[in-house]
């Protein structure tokens, strides 16, 4: 019999899975992989504020990924700097910001590395609430925003001339990133909640024939990836989130050595 902890973690990874894998499509057609990474640095600087503030720590991640993406967009249109240079600075600036903040807090006692790389076997019963409820509602959003979304990504000055205000398509999608970092923090950690997002989509596009199907594959391997990882984890007693994110990887080579590349109709890249 598993114990409670560790079914727990399972039904937890499940739910991250499920509604990060459609997300992460977006990430990979859009060549967002250094975006997602500079709000998931961001999210060290949220949990240094919630403990400084006693907040939420989730709630706290939230808010200052969400700053942090929407000053990137404020940046892009008022700097000369090229977008990566921005996320470069943006990246390294806010985690470099939350380890020196951690610093000022010498009476609390912080598990850096749960934050890292993440804790999923000590998912609570609230946490299961909370990554169940956030996840439904971001699953939802991106349902009614998909066609504004996916018209952007495909062809930006298209969607405008069509009425389907790509801006107001992007912010929602950054507020969506958010959300989703916030909420698998626990899970994977600041330091791989990219690759969660990034590596199950990357392999559902070897396999799948059009974006709705991309989504669907992206959040079945992710599933998988979950199961499989914290399975083998229990194993072989290696950390739970990277064994996650290496049996995504597993995954992923398999998909590249078996299955040619059939996914003819995914957008172009576009860069928010």
């Amino acid at each position: 019999m598993l114990d409670d902890f560790f079914i727990r973690a399972l039904v937890a990874g499940i739910g991250v899975a499920l509604f990060a894998g459609p997300l992460g499509c977006f990430i990979v057609w859009r060549r967002l992989a250094y975006f997602g990474d500079t709000l998931s640095h961001s999210a060290l600087l949220g949990v240094a504020l919630a403990l400084i503030l006693q907040v939420n720590i989730t709630a706290a991640v939230f808010v200052v990924s969400a700053i942090i993406a929407l000053s990137l967009l404020s940046l892009q249109r008022r700097s000369s700097l090229s977008s990566d240079s921005l996320l470069g600075l943006l990246a390294h600036a806010s985690l470099a910001l939350g380890l020196v903040v951690l610093t000022f807090l010498p009476t609390v006692r912080v598990d850096l590395l749960s934050f890292l790389f993440g804790d999923i076997l000590a998912v609570s019963v609230t946490d299961l609430v909370v990554i169940y409820v956030g996840g439904a509602a971001v699953t939802l959003v991106l349902v009614l925003v998909w066609r504004a979304l996916f018209a952007a990504t495909v062809n930006y000055e298209v969607a405008e001339a069509e009425g389907m205000r790509p801006d107001r398509a992007n912010v929602i999608f950054i507020l969506l990133m958010a959300t989703v970092i916030a909420i698998s923090m626990k899970i994977v950690g600041v330091l791989l909640i990219t690759a969660l997002l990034i590596i199950p989509a990357a392999t559902a596009r070897r396999m799948a024939r059009g974006p709705e199907a991309m989504a669907l594959v992206s959040a079945v391997i992710g599933v998988i990836s979950v199961v499989a990882g914290l399975f083998a984890s229990l194993e072989w007693d290696t950390p739970s989130g990277p064994t996650i994110v290496v049996a995504a990887l597993v995954l992923f080579l398999l998909a590249l050595l078996s299955v040619p590349g059939i996914l003819r109709s995914h957008p172009q890249s576009h860069d928010s």
